[in-house]
């Protein structure tokens, strides 16, 4: 399986990329890092400059094609700017139109109130978007993990990087009983 990873070029919480990231690779999946433009992303520890990451692949079109399942990590700056790019967008709500696993933490799901997927879903998220999250349908919890079989799409969402051990092992289930896992092994 292919799982996608969508981050600006600049302010993605570097723990909310690779602790995913590295869970996916454990369990034998390909994670690809996604972002708006060719280069490298510049991941950050709260507001000090962490690492850098080689984008895999450009947003050209909006559709979820060619993988099976979302990440999208968290910083403030990061889905700050991936709502206001339209291909970010488009391609989000892509990932809920095909009924595929779609993962979001702390800062992230203000992509998800942009793309228009969070009406009618329960889910958790930094405690300064519950007002967003509401405006925008949803139900907001203060959970550890919170994880949305509302249809079409699952939903996996955390509040912050003290809960990735959660986030991981609840994302990592649902992509096992994904129905793209199996359709991606065969």
């Amino acid at each position: 399986m292919r799982i996608a990873f969508l981050t600006a070029l600049e302010g993605v919480e570097e723990i909310e990329l690779t602790a995913p990231w590295k869970a996916v690779q454990e369990n034998g999946w390909i994670p690809q890092l996604v972002s708006t433009e060719l280069g490298r992303v510049q991941a950050f520890r709260h507001l000090d400059r962490a690492g850098t990451y080689a984008v895999d692949h450009v947003l050209a079109g909006d559709t979820s094609d060619a993988f099976d399942a979302l990440v999208l990590p968290g910083g403030v700056a990061n889905p700050d700017a991936l709502r206001m790019n339209r291909r970010a967008v488009g391609f989000v709500r892509s990932f809920f139109e095909d009924a595929k696993p779609v993962a979001a933490i702390c800062h992230a799901p203000w992509t998800l109130v942009e793309a228009d997927v969070v009406r009618g879903r329960t889910l958790t998220s930094w405690p300064s978007l519950a007002t967003d999250i509401r405006n925008a349908g949803g139900t907001w919890v203060d959970e550890e993990v919170q994880v949305c079989h509302t249809a079409p799409a699952t939903l996996v969402t955390s509040r912050k990087p003290a809960d990735l051990d959660a986030f991981c092992a609840a994302f990592l289930r649902e992509l096992a009983d994904s129905p793209h896992a199996s359709a991606a092994s065969s």
